[in-house]
């Protein structure tokens, strides 16, 4: 990968009324001319997203939002799109325009970004603008604010030194696998060639996994599930862990020894971008499931369905046998998420890799919240197949969560 994905980069969220200055500020910040700026109120509609670098915190997203103050139907959903973007946002910049002053707009998304525990920066734009009362402004906010000037420039060194003060230390995920094994270990990944791996490569989890195994100084074998077999055979020790795409789950447990553990890339993903133990909390829902029961299967990314899709044909397929009866499937993909999960008996969500942690914790916690169990592909495949308990060795707190479920 030549450059960082989207998932794992530092969400910084751009927040104010219209025409606040929010696109000449990230234009600004990232010496670029990436935001659409005019005199026109509401000339950004949805959110704008840019990758960008902010030394020394490293690769950062920018994501511009529409006014918050938005008009008339088209308004509404606009605003509802900009708060959405919070659930993704690690910083958040609060612009204020100092001719507009403090309002109820600002002092309402102050709070619902304090809510969200999310480290807030207020932004002071067209500081160049004449004599500004700072103090004053600060004390009807309730928040410290940092001037600046898109248009001098005059400002932004201070604005990037507070971002780097106040960005979450642990924004970045953790070890995908680096934390199971030692250096020397051997890791087997198990990695199907069918319809569903993109021509000429392998797919990011996929990917991301061989790069923590290399950078943790162990050895990574790629093999497709029909050499699995004879790859573990030709080794001259035993292998650390076997981690397989989770549509080979049942020929990979037949192959892999019992003294040698084995796990998926989704679960190992369930871990990294979310909340494993509450996923595997959830799986015992499955056992509940009634034919009619609605279900809903989630995708943080849209992408053209296969032949034989895992989230709109394989899942639904093995549920339905599960349970021995037809269920109410419904499908929800890209970073949108619904409101009405309570509506459902369970959440089946992909492993969220273009996503980042943030938001996928968010999407668990909506269901938490709901009252609605969650699981993610991974987990839910090893629980169908029999094989969950297997594959939650190397994590023995999930492995105890499933335990208390079940007893």
């Amino acid at each position: 990968m030549q450059d960082t994905p989207k998932a794992n980069r530092l969400h910084i969220g751009i927040f104010g009324r219209r025409n606040a200055g929010k696109s000449s500020l990230i234009n600004t910040l990232t010496n670029q001319d990436i935001a659409l700026v005019s005199d026109v109120p509401g000339t950004t509609t949805d959110p704008v997203f840019k990758a960008m670098e902010i030394l020394p915190l490293g690769p950062c997203m920018i994501i511009d939002t529409a006014g918050i103050d938005d008009e008339g139907l088209l308004g509404e959903l606009r605003i509802k799109k900009s708060r959405e973007v919070l659930n993704q946002t690690d910083v958040a910049l609060l612009v204020i325009d100092p001719e507009m002053g403090i309002s109820d707009f600002e002092r309402e998304l102050k709070s619902a970004i304090k809510a969200k525990n999310i480290p807030i920066i207020g932004v002071l734009n067209k500081s160049d603008q004449g004599e500004i009362e700072l103090k004053t402004l600060e004390q009807e906010l309730g928040l410290s604010l940092l001037a600046v000037s898109s248009l001098t420039g005059a400002g932004f060194k201070q604005l990037k030194e507070r971002i780097i003060q106040v960005a979450p230390a642990n924004f970045e995920e953790p070890h995908i696998v680096g934390d199971l094994i030692n250096p020397g270990d051997i890791c087997v990944l198990v990695v199907p060639i069918d319809l569903a791996a993109p021509k000429g490569r392998l797919i990011l989890p996929q990917v991301q996994t061989i790069r923590d195994i290399l950078d943790n100084d162990a050895i990574a074998m790629v093999v497709k599930e029909r050499e699995l077999r004879e790859a573990l055979d030709g080794l001259s020790k035993k292998p650390r862990l076997v981690i397989t795409d989770s549509q080979a789950f049942l020929k990979v447990a037949a192959d892999t020894p019992d003294d040698v553990m084995m796990t998926s890339f989704s679960i190992l993903f369930a871990r990294y971008k979310g909340d494993l133990l509450e996923l595997v909390r959830g799986a015992k829902a499955i056992e509940r499931l009634q034919p009619g029961d609605q279900v809903l299967i989630a995708e943080a990314c849209t992408h053209h369905s296969q032949a034989d899709d895992i989230g709109r044909v394989q899942i639904p397929r093995w549920l339905r046998q599960y349970v021995g009866g037809e269920l109410n499937f419904q499908w929800f993909s890209g970073s949108g998420y619904p409101d009405n999960l309570e509506e459902y008996q369970l959440v089946v969500h992909c492993g969220g890799c273009m996503i980042n942690r943030r938001q996928m914790l968010y999407r668990i916690q909506m269901a938490r919240e709901s009252k609605v169990p969650i699981v993610n592909y991974g987990v839910l495949l090893a629980f169908v197949h029999g094989i969950l308990k297997r594959t939650l060795l190397p994590f023995p707190l999930a492995r105890m969560a499933l335990e208390e479920e079940q007893g």
